[in-house]
């Protein structure tokens, strides 16, 4: 089974800052590509951050967070982060790592963060 475990979620205030970090093993960093993903109450999971790391590392971000969050990895740890910056309450959501590779895809359990005014 493979598992993807996030962490760092939690509460803060508008205008503050979390690091999620998402736990993944190895083989995932070297053959599929990363990325984080939220979902909002009775919504579809929404892509808002990724990174190919089997290619150049290029990274993509959604509109809606594009300049307050930074995708990274560590390969050496194994780790995923996403930095969010000047968070606000409508970044409130359940984060999940994933990972999409050439014949499956893989998700997390998720991360609450809830942003408050």
């Amino acid at each position: 089974e493979v598992q993807l475990v996030e962490s760092g979620g939690g509460s803060v205030q508008a205008g503050g800052s979390l690091r999620l970090s998402c736990s993944a093993p190895a083989y995932l960093f070297s053959n599929c590509g990363l990325g984080w993903a939220r979902q909002f109450p009775g919504k579809e999971r929404d892509l808002v951050a990724s990174i190919r790391l089997r290619a150049d590392g290029t990274t993509w971000y959604s509109d809606s967070v594009k300049g307050r969050f930074i995708i990274t990895e560590d390969k050496a740890k194994n780790m995923l982060y996403l930095q969010m910056n000047n968070l606000t309450t409508r970044d409130t959501a359940v984060y999940y790592c994933r990972a999409v590779c050439t014949v499956s895809s893989y998700w997390g359990r998720g991360t609450e963060v809830n942003v408050s005014s």
